[in-house]
């Protein structure tokens, strides 16, 4: 956990519990983002309300998790069933936040890290259901890290390496333009090459190793996991697949690994 919260006499444990805990309600706001924005609908109102009878979810039926299991998984006015990717998406935003709390030291980098994980959530499971990754969701966090990270290092929170960033942001945008504009849209979408500039420039805080990893690392998952199906015959030449998700969880192993990563693979060569 944080060394700088530590030093200000704040327990780890606690900032991990709470940010779990923000993760939780987070989690619950991106069930309506992953509903609502792919049908161009307002993420702030109407408020829920069930899709069988249309009454509007009352406050104690929208605790994340425990109403869910309260209500036996289904409406109280209508018994409709609820689905059980509500919610799975809460706990598992839940703990992602949880995760990224404890794994991340620096708090600015904390901060951009929490925006473009929960913003991960909703993009990865948007582009499995529709294929496609809403530029209104990825201009916000673009936006929203960009100020976090300028603000962090105007205030002394943080030092940022700029040249690291600048080349993080410019590989990563270079790579999925030349990919999309390369292949005339068919290799890779513009969703993933808007995606890519805020993922570069979270990994890029971390350093090159990071980024790079992050970056490569996408291509790899998401060739481990198709590769088989294709062979097998299970997935045709002819499908398309969404690569956000792979996009997301390269970035997703880059934060958590790729210093350590890098680190083991340069002394492997002998390189310190």
């Amino acid at each position: 956990m944080s060394e700088t919260l530590a030093a200000a006499g704040v327990p780890g444990w606690l900032v991990v519990a709470l940010v779990a805990v923000l993760g939780l309600l987070v989690g619950s706001f991106l069930n309506v983002v992953v509903h609502r924005v792919p049908a161009g609908l307002s993420v702030v109102s109407p408020p829920s309300a069930c899709p069988g009878c249309g009454h509007q979810v009352r406050a104690r039926d929208n605790v994340p998790v425990l109403s869910w299991l309260l209500l036996r998984g289904r409406c109280r006015d209508c018994a409709a069933p609820i689905s059980a990717r509500y919610p799975l998406v809460e706990a598992g935003t839940g703990v992602a936040f949880g995760l990224t709390a404890w794994r991340v030291d620096d708090p600015v980098v904390l901060a951009a890290a929490l925006v473009v994980v929960g913003a991960g959530i909703a993009l990865a499971l948007i582009d499995v259901d529709h294929q496609r990754l809403p530029f209104a969701i990825t201009r916000v966090t673009t936006l929203l890290v960009v100020l976090v990270v300028i603000a962090g290092a105007a205030a002394g929170l943080t030092e940022v390496d700029w040249t690291a960033v600048g080349v993080s942001v410019g590989s990563w945008t270079l790579v999925y333009a030349v990919l999309h504009y390369g292949s005339g849209g068919r290799a890779m979408g513009l969703g993933d090459v808007a995606l890519a500039p805020v993922l570069g420039l979270l990994l890029g805080l971390l350093g090159w190793p990071a980024a790079l990893i992050g970056l490569f690392a996408g291509f790899a998952i998401g060739t481990a996991v198709l590769l088989p199906l294709r062979v097998a015959g299970s997935l045709g030449r002819g499908v398309a697949v969404p690569h956000g998700p792979f996009m997301l969880a390269g970035a997703m192993l880059g934060l958590f690994a790729g210093v350590p990563l890098a680190n083991t693979y340069l002394a492997t060569l002998g390189i310190s």
